[in-house]
């Protein structure tokens, strides 16, 4: 099957999920910049959760480029990746109208953690499909930023559990920086190619 119709339905729902997110923002009554200081925890868990699914997207996006044909693992799979990306929004509102509190902050690094969980099933599902010689397989490699960056959101849940979300948030966001200068593995193996 192509991979068209996968790319354009999953820009269309990551898109969905960003708008989503800024709805959550309510005008605060007053006019003064003080106004917006009660905001300060939904803006931060604003940005880390924009940043996190425009990681997402990114590395979505090169992951396809390197793919010639789907199949209905790897749509079922893609399927799998989008639903726990849905569930950004309602942990992001949870975690940033409750102050970063241990629960809603559990609740975020369980997102993130299965976020993680099946974009590696997604990239697994695509190396099955298209054999160990594959460029998706070539380019990933060992993927050691991967594992590094699931191993973080596994440590931030029992941290934020036993009273440390700041800490459990800090492990959170340094992840995002890891990947932040999006992942050039896929593209320097196309251009090798």
């Amino acid at each position: 099957m192509n991979k068209n119709r996968l790319e354009a339905f999953s820009d269309g729902v990551i898109a969905i999920i960003i708008t989503i997110m800024v709805l959550e923002f309510k005008v605060p009554h007053g006019e003064q910049l003080t106004d917006l200081l009660p905001l300060w925890p939904v803006f931060l868990s604003y940005v880390l959760s924009f940043v996190n699914v425009g990681i997402y997207w990114n590395n979505h996006h090169h992951l396809l480029h390197a793919v010639k044909k789907v199949n209905g693992a790897i749509l079922w799979a893609n399927l799998n990746l989008l639903f726990w990306l849905s569930l950004m929004p309602f942990t992001t509102a949870w975690m940033g109208e409750n102050h970063f509190a241990s629960m809603p902050v559990v609740f975020y690094a369980i997102d993130l953690c299965l976020c993680a969980v099946s974009y590696t099933v997604l990239q697994a599902q695509i190396i099955k499909s298209q054999g160990a010689h594959s460029l998706v397989h070539q380019a990933l490699g060992n993927d050691r930023k991967g594992k590094i960056s699931l191993l973080c959101y596994v440590l931030a849940i029992p941290l934020a559990l036993v009273g440390l979300p700041g800490l459990a948030g800090v492990l959170m966001g340094l992840v995002a920086c890891l990947w932040l200068i999006p992942d050039r593995r896929i593209e320097k193996t196309l251009e090798a190619e």
